[in-house]
């Protein structure tokens, strides 16, 4: 069945529901977000003399939480002018019209009673065919269908999508024996491929699969940090980003998702699990005992595991929860021999290898705690999934770990993890030791551009379902690498088409690579027919080498700054006009010269979740890499005469101005980052590299052909300069800019106006370009742009000076 999604219902407005209904959104769908009509008028709507009757009173509840979820940062929503595609109602007056809608989600209180009411009410308005599913956690999927039809029951399944719904990865589909096998499948593409998912098929078991192992992990936790004599500051630095895991680590995101909830879902486990050889595990602390009984709850109720507070003097501190006396103090430094090792090595897998050689009681607790989890994954299969990988994709996609247990357990060694479970006390499930037996020692390998995984029913390895026809750049690397230097690695995608990933700290761009882009085209040109580039890091770059250009600016050496901006200009220039298409596939944070790489490609690529901007005017410069430039080009080629080209003109020129930062790929659309008709954005992170790689071919089959080089860009002048020297000047009158601030405006302003030139004229890329970097190098001459520079080195933070 050729089914298509046009428009959906989500039945419930709280947290969950409301960010759901703005995801589909983001996807371009129609939405019904409805929810109860309230009891009783409120103090404003008795005031205004309002009945219950109402339209404003009785939609007063969805309409509150919807604006709640688009003012909440992050936002859920992708473009603000994306909203206008919700519309709200309430269950009694507007539930009728779920008849037009191909699909339903129930996202209601978590009771099963009221659930099974909401779906009767549903049953009776649906369209026969559409799809009904529910977002639960905790309830059992099928004890929801008491008493509905054969048709409900065939369309109806769990979808359980993890919060904020925009930037979780994971999306459980969970089905029932009465599921339509071909509901599923439809799921399972859908998930992947519209809502941009990792789409996981779950069993009908207890909090499915994610929660089941991710909450079995915090409760290891809570129980290791007391028997290891370890505070909630060490537990958070080492379960963090040193192990590729989100900032708020452990106790942090307890305190962001609730402790209530938390421990509600770990009672659930305990009561619902009684085969679980870990149960025990599912017994609260005394500590946390208290912390409900004390509702310190988290972030809900202004104190948990950390405690925001504001002294006399109006300064902020997060202050921490002692877990032996239970009172606050002052955060502790956390400094373990082991993490001093690790913290320099940027490639995750190499450094996770580190942390579990550590001799002290980091290196002590990293053993200990995955010894209890990797033996804890091996017995939940066959019971919550019958294959590994889909472990670690739920728990990577769910709770933001680079990792999954299986994937680090491969990186230590078969024999090492069984030798840390035996020594724990622990037992692995005997399929392990059949796979051992069998002479097989790794859950993953690649091969031939696959990533395949062991395949316990069979005892052979299998391609990944759904990867078939994937791009998958971690299991080409080995294989395929063409060319590579320390900071770049060139591989072959096949078909011709080649990819450049730079491995940088943060990706950041400097000389090596640089070297890289160049070496890469120069290879693509003579022997390939494309080049892409992106990479597999968390982000695709945050900009140029800043260390680099500080030091080159504090010790005065501006013929070399010179040299090496122009350097990065004509790289630029060179991914512009080469003789082969350039695709640049961006995702999370694509900054300065990140940016200006990708507004150079012959097309961009990007993933949706893209943080792009020109932010070098936080460090005291204005973009130097090409990225000023461009603007100006844009701007001359969308506009006409008048005024409107003086308006758009002020438009990029506070783009830059502001270090306006894109939170969205549809965002950077509108700012002028990405181009309309010829760049383009995918929803699936792990589809982007296969998109980028189609693009690419298909400009080179069509018989690609480089641009000419513009000369004909016309610039305003003194006509655009007299607005910049006016606008700054009343900024910084009002107290709004500093003085440097009204400098680096006002340099680039001449840029953008192609100098102090009379009237508008046509100039050359290369004459905005020497005018860049002239700016460029005569702002890093400057005391407080070095100051600026300093700041950002040495503390990472954005002065204003």
């Amino acid at each position: 069945m050729n089914r298509h999604i046009r428009k959906v219902a989500v039945l419930g407005s709280g947290v969950m529901g409301s960010r759901i209904a703005c995801h589909f959104a983001n996807i371009g769908l129609d939405v019904l977000l409805l929810d109860i009509v309230p009891r009783e008028l409120n103090e404003k709507e008795q005031k205004t003399g309002l009945t219950l009757e109402d339209k404003s009173v009785r939609n007063r509840i969805v309409n509150d939480s919807l604006t709640t979820a688009l003012k909440s940062n992050p936002s859920p929503i992708y473009s603000k002018s994306f909203a206008g595609r919700i519309k709200t109602g309430n269950f009694e007056d507007d539930l009728h019209k779920i008849k037009d809608c191909d699909w339903t989600i129930e996202v209601v209180i978590e009771r099963l009673d009221i659930k099974q009411q909401v779906f009767a009410k549903v049953e009776e308005h649906r369209k026969p065919g559409s799809l009904i599913t529910s977002n639960t956690s905790g309830i059992p999927i099928h004890l929801m269908l008491e008493g509905r039809s054969d048709d409900f029951k065939k369309h109806f399944c769990g979808t359980h999508f993890f919060n904020p719904p925009r930037y979780l990865q994971l999306f459980e589909v969970i089905p029932t024996a009465e599921t339509s096998a071909e509901v599923v499948d439809f799921f399972m593409e859908y998930g992947r491929k519209y809502l941009g998912k990792k789409t996981v098929l779950c069993k009908d078991t207890p909090a499915f699969i994610a929660n089941r192992v991710g909450v079995y992990s915090i409760m290891s936790l809570f129980h290791a940090v007391k028997e290891l004599d370890m505070n909630i500051e060490e537990v958070d630095k080492l379960t963090g980003p040193i192990l590729g895991r989100p900032k708020s680590a452990t106790f942090r995101t307890c305190d962001v998702v609730g402790l209530d909830t938390l421990v509600h879902v770990a009672n659930g486990l305990k009561e619902n699990c009684p085969n679980d050889e870990a149960k025990e595990l599912f017994n609260l602390p005394d500590y946390i005992s208290k912390m409900v009984e004390n509702n310190w709850l988290g972030s809900k109720t202004n104190q948990g595991f950390y405690k925001k507070v504001v002294d006399e003097n109006g300064q902020k501190n997060i202050l921490s929860l002692d877990l032996e006396t239970l009172e606050y103090r002052e955060k502790a430094n956390v400094n373990f021999p082991t993490l001093a090792m690790a913290k320099p090595i940027d490639d995750l897998k190499q450094r996770t290898k580190m942390l579990f050689q550590g001799m002290d009681k980091a290196g002590e607790f990293y053993r200990k705690t995955f010894a209890g989890l990797f033996a804890y994954v091996t017995n939940r299969i066959p019971e919550i999934s019958d294959d590994l990988y889909k472990i670690d994709d739920a728990i990577k996609a769910g709770f933001g770990w680079e990792l999954g247990p299986f994937e680090t357990w491969d990186l230590i060694g078969l024999d090492k993890g069984l030798e840390l479970i035996a020594k724990e006390s622990h037992k692995a499930a005997a399929w392990v030791e059949e796979m051992k037996a069998a002479g097989i020692t790794s859950f993953y390998k690649n091969d031939k551009g696959s990533k395949l995984y062991y395949d316990i029913a069979s005892k052979a390895y299998k391609t990944i379902p759904g990867t078939e026809d994937m791009v998958i750049l971690d299991a080409l690397r080995e294989e395929n690498t063409v060319w590579k230097n320390s900071d770049a690695t060139l591989v072959h995608l096949g078909d011709g088409i080649l990819n450049l990933e730079f491995h940088t700290k943060m990706n950041t761009i400097g000389g090596g690579v640089i070297e890289g882009i160049n070496k890469a085209i120069d290879i693509a040109e003579k022997e390939y027919k494309g080049l892409v580039i992106s990479n597999t890091g968390q982000n695709f770059s945050a900009g140029a080498n800043v260390g680099m250009i500080f030091m080159m600016a504090v010790e005065q050496d501006f013929d070399e700054l010179n040299f090496a901006v122009k350097t990065f200009q004509d790289t630029m220039m060179r991914v512009r006009y080469s003789d082969i298409p350039v695709i640049v596939a961006p995702h999370n944070l694509a900054l300065g010269g990140g940016c200006e790489l990708s507004m150079h490609s012959d097309k961009v690529v990007a993933h949706a979740e893209l943080y792009m901007g020109l932010v070098e005017f936080g460090v005291g410069v204005i973009p130097g890499g090409g990225g000023t430039k461009e603007f100006v080009k844009r701007l001359s080629e969308e506009l006409s005469e008048g005024d409107i080209r003086i308006n758009k003109m002020r438009e990029r020129f506070l783009t830059i101005g502001q270090a306006k930062v894109a939170t969205s790929a549809e965002e950077a659309f509108e700012l002028g980052y990405l181009r309309r008709g010829q760049d383009e954005y995918v929803m699936s992170r792990e589809l982007q590299l296969t998109r980028a790689k189609e693009a690419c071919l298909g400009l080179a089959n069509k018989g690609y052909v480089a641009p000419a080089k513009e000369k004909n860009i016309t610039i305003l002048g003194q006509e655009g300069l007299g607005i910049v020297y006016v606008g700054a000047d009343s900024m910084q009158s009002g107290n709004y800019i500093s003085e440097h601030d009204r400098l680096i405006s006002e340099k680039l302003g001449f840029v953008m106006c192609g100098g102090d030139i009379s009237e508008r004229v046509q100039v050359s890329e290369q004459y905005l370009l020497d005018l860049e970097r002239r700016a460029f190098v005569e702002l890093c001459a400057e005391r407080k742009t070095l100051e600026r520079l300093e700041s950002m080195v040495k503390k990472g933070k954005i002065l204003r000076n």
